[in-house]
């Protein structure tokens, strides 16, 4: 039987993975970080700690900012746009720690400008509903300094992403539209449900063939879209949920070749935003969990 430290880890594991997740982007970093706050937390088991949670959140929360900054400079060689890897939240991912508080692939993508610091405080105190005291103790900073980060994070995410929610019904209503002009080539109506300021970001990593800048204006991005859809071989299409929002997955011979966020406007009537992923080193996690629906699609 695991030791009452041990309990404790994996008690709050599900926690660490949210927030390291939603502060890193990647799950293979995010694994890495996790495995490191456990070794952390292993090295004290035999001291007395009176809060567990908040230490271990402390750790891991550090052990991040550490990685990401890291990453930050190894980014600075990637090969066109960077996004995020995907994570499924569908409610019967076998994995629950990807089930938990997931910010969408658009949020994480407009995080990625804000500093290190001022991303762990918008996640801690945005998605976590940490107060600026709690944060100032994981960070070792004053509550006055938390206060001042996390106006300067909201100030910069809001400027450009204002909230707003639509519910799943209209996301998916959308989303379905766009494939079926998609997957037909439909040129006037990928124009229709393209909104004029869309951009669509493709992540190959330089492994596979993508975009190597962001495609901005409806136009463009729909013959982008309809150039690739009659381009590929035949494939399946099967809609997801990923990050909490609307998401397709093809798959080509019975592997996974893509994924692809949808991210609707405030009207809920157009796509604004397109998160093409087709690295094949985002989509192992993926390629674990989803498999081809049955039915098969024609370019």
């Amino acid at each position: 039987m695991p030791d009452a430290g041990s309990e404790d880890f994996l008690h709050h594991r599900e926690l660490l993975f949210s927030i390291v997740y939603n502060m890193l982007g990647t799950v293979a970093d995010t694994e890495d970080v996790v495995q490191e706050t456990w070794l952390s937390w292993a090295s004290v088991q035999d001291k007395e700690i009176a809060n567990p949670r908040a230490y271990l959140v402390r750790i891991a929360v550090n052990h991040a900012l550490s990685q990401m900054r890291r990453a930050r400079r190894s980014r600075e060689s990637y090969i066109g746009p960077w996004l995020p890897e995907p994570v499924l939240t569908e409610p019967d991912t076998p994995d629950t720690a990807i089930r938990t508080e997931s910010v969408s692939l658009a949020m994480l993508v407009v995080l990625e400008t804000l500093t290190p610091l001022q991303r762990a405080v918008f996640v801690l105190r945005e998605a976590f509903a940490y107060d600026h005291a709690e944060i100032a103790a994981i960070l070792g900073r004053s509550p006055a300094a938390v206060r001042q980060l996390a106006h300067r994070a909201k100030e910069r995410v809001e400027a450009r992403r204002p909230r707003y929610d639509l519910d799943r019904s209209t996301q998916r209503i959308v989303t379905e539209r766009f494939l079926d002009a998609a997957i037909g080539g439909d040129l006037d109506a990928l124009m229709d449900v393209l909104a004029p300021e869309v951009v669509m970001w493709s992540d190959g990593g330089g492994k596979r063939r993508a975009a190597l800048r962001v495609i901005e204006g409806r136009e463009k991005v729909a013959r982008l879209v309809a150039a690739v859809s009659a381009q590929l071989p035949t494939f399946n299409a099967r809609p997801v949920q990923i990050n909490g929002g609307p998401g397709v997955v093809l798959f080509i011979g019975g592997t996974l070749y893509a994924a692809a966020v949808f991210d609707p406007a405030p009207d809920g009537e157009r796509v604004r935003g397109i998160y093409g992923l087709i690295n094949p080193d985002k989509l192992g996690r993926l390629a674990e969990s989803v498999h081809p629906p049955a039915g098969r699609l024609p370019p």
